[in-house]
């Protein structure tokens, strides 16, 4: 009966890697659109999970974390 759970996940982390994915194409011009671009992506994390369980605040560093890098690879 996990067929169901599995499949929902699998679609949240698709999800969640194509947030990922759109929030790294957008330009970021300010600290507001760089914190509005951190929510989203952690929240993805969140859903991933099925929402439920994990933290708030590791999800906010891991993303952060995530599109400083990547800003930094493509800045280099």
């Amino acid at each position: 009966m996990t067929t169901g759970f599995v499949s929902k996940r699998s679609a949240a982390a698709k999800e969640a890697a194509a947030s990922k994915a759109r929030l790294l194409d957008t330009e970021s011009g300010s600290v507001a659109q760089d914190t509005e671009q951190i929510a989203r992506l952690a929240y993805s994390y969140w859903e991933a999970r099925g929402c439920q369980g994990g933290s708030p605040r590791e999800d906010w560093l891991v993303a952060e974390g995530e599109l400083r890098a990547e800003r930094t690879a493509v800045e280099a």
